[in-house]
């Protein structure tokens, strides 16, 4: 490839993002919207201590 080849799709993207110079802000609302949320120490403890452990195999009958 061309050493400054850049595809369609990255000119795409840098011409929308410079239309568009708010849309990574809003990216980083939605994530934290859906993603980053505070984690309950006491929830994650419950939830480790009710793990079924996976048999090495889990298609073998018993």
């Amino acid at each position: 490839m061309a050493e400054h080849y850049e595809s369609d799709i990255t000119l795409f993207i840098k011409s929308y993002k410079k239309s568009h110079p708010d849309v990574e802000q809003r990216q980083r609302e939605g994530r934290s919207r859906l993603w980053d949320k505070p984690l309950d120490p006491e929830l994650q403890e419950g939830f480790k201590q009710a793990r079924v452990l996976q048999k090495p195999y889990v298609y073998q009958n018993d």
